[in-house]
C-alpha cells in the first residue's frame, strides 16, 4: 500500500527548519566549503600509511606495481590534498581572520613541506612500536599479522602522524586524525600527548590519553586505561596547563587503571595494576595493587538441601 504524501505539509516542515537556520546559533555556519573535509582527512591517513608501511597498504588503482613511481605518486597526492586541508584549517579556532588568504597559503605550503621532512622520523618510532608489540605480546605470530591487524600500532601511528602537525600549530586537523583513528580502534589518543619510542598497546579498547600526558620509552600499557584529568570544571581556562600524568620510562599499565591529574608522576620501571586509581605519584621501582576483594563460589548442585550438608562438606569458599 502506497504511503499518502501531505505536500504541503512537508513544504511547512521543511521551511521550518529553514527558518531556524538563521546564523544566530555557533552551529548555523553553513560554508562547507571552507572547512577541513572529513573524508579527505581519512584518504590522506591512508595514503600515509601507504608509506609508513610500504607493501602492506596497497592502492588497488596500481595495476602494475612499481614502487618508485608508486611512492612519488602518493607522496605528491598526500603533498597536494595535506596542503588543502591545512589552507582551511589556518582560519579555524583562535587563528580565525588573523591571516590573509594569501598568507594562509604560504604558512599552509611551509608546513606542508616541513611535515613531509619529518617522515622519515615518524617512520622510524612506527618501527620501535612494532618491535615493541612483537617483544611484548607472544600471541602475535609474526611482524606482518601485527602491521595488518593490530589495533594498537593503528592507532599509535595515527597519533604519530597527527602529533607532527599539532607541534606544526595546525589547528582542526590533527584531532580529525586521532578521532578517525578512535572511531577505528576504540583507542582515543590525543595529538598533543607527548609520548616515546617503542610504545606497546596491547588489545588497546576504551584506552583515553589526554592533551597533556606524558609517557616515556618502552611502556606498555593494556586495554580500558585512562591518563586523564582529575577535573576539567574550569573549562576553557585550563587550556594549556598540565591536566594529565607522566608516565617514567618501562613502566606497564594493566587494564582499566585510571590514572589522573597534571602533578601524578609514575616512576620509571613501575607496574600498575589493573582496575587501580591513583591521584598521586608512584616512586619508581613501584608495584602498584588492587587488594583482591573477597569473592565467593558456591557450588552448582543447588539443589542440595541445606540440612543436607555435614560438616567438612565443602559448601563455598571464601577467599
Amino acid at each position: 500500500m502506497k504511503t499518502a504524501y501531505n505536500t504541503d505539509e512537508i513544504r511547512d516542515l521543511v521551511q521550518g527548519i529553514i527558518a531556524d537556520i538563521d546564523g544566530t546559533k555557533n552551529i548555523d555556519d553553513i560554508d562547507f566549503f571552507h572547512k577541513p573535509d572529513k573524508a579527505e582527512v581519512r584518504e590522506i591517513i591512508d595514503n600515509l600509511f601507504r608509506i609508513v608501511f610500504p607493501g602492506y597498504f596497497r592502492d588497488r588503482s596500481f595495476k602494475i606495481y612499481n614502487p618508485e613511481h608508486g611512492f612519488a605518486v602518493i607522496l605528491e597526492d598526500v603533498f597536494y590534498h595535506l596542503n588543502k586541508q591545512v589552507v582551511q584549517a589556518l582560519d579555524f579556532c583562535r587563528l580565525r581572520g588573523a591571516m590573509t588568504g594569501e598568507e594562509r597559503a604560504r604558512e599552509a605550503y611551509r608546513i606542508t613541506r616541513e611535515f613531509m621532512r619529518r617522515l622519515p622520523a615518524v617512520r622510524r618510532l612506527a618501527e620501535t612500536d612494532l618491535l615493541a608489540a612483537y617483544d611484548g605480546d607472544p600471541a602475535a605470530g609474526c611482524l606482518e599479522e601485527i602491521i595488518l591487524a593490530y589495533p594498537g600500532l593503528r592507532a599509535s601511528t595515527v597519533y604519530r602522524l597527527a602529533h607532527e602537525l599539532y607541534l606544526l600549530r595546525v589547528p582542526v586537523l590533527p584531532r580529525l586524525m586521532t578521532e578517525y583513528a578512535h572511531a577505528e580502534t576504540g583507542i582515543d589518543i590525543h595529538p598533543g600527548a607527548v609520548i616515546g619510542r617503542s610504545f606497546f598497546i596491547d588489545h588497546g579498547t576504551g584506552i583515553v590519553i589526554g592533551e597533556t600526558a606524558v609517557i616515556g620509552q618502552n611502556v606498555k600499557i593494556y586495554q580500558g586505561v585512562t591518563l586523564g584529568a582529575i577535573s576539567t570544571r574550569g573549562g576553557q581556562k585550563l587550556s594549556g596547563k598540565k591536566r594529565h600524568p607522566t608516565i617514567g620510562d618501562n613502566v606497564t599499565i594493566y587494564a582499566g587503571a585510571s590514572i589522573l591529574g597534571g602533578e601524578t608522576v609514575i616512576g620509571a620501571n613501575s607496574i600498575i595494576g589493573g582496575n587501580t586509581f591513583i591521584t598521586s605519584s608512584v616512586p619508581a621501582d613501584t608495584r602498584v595493587t588492587v587488594k583482591n576483594p573477597e569473592m565467593e563460589y558456591r557450588s552448582q548442585d543447588s539443589r542440595r538441601r541445606k540440612e543436607e550438608v555435614k560438616p567438612g562438606d565443602e559448601w563455598c569458599y571464601v577467599i
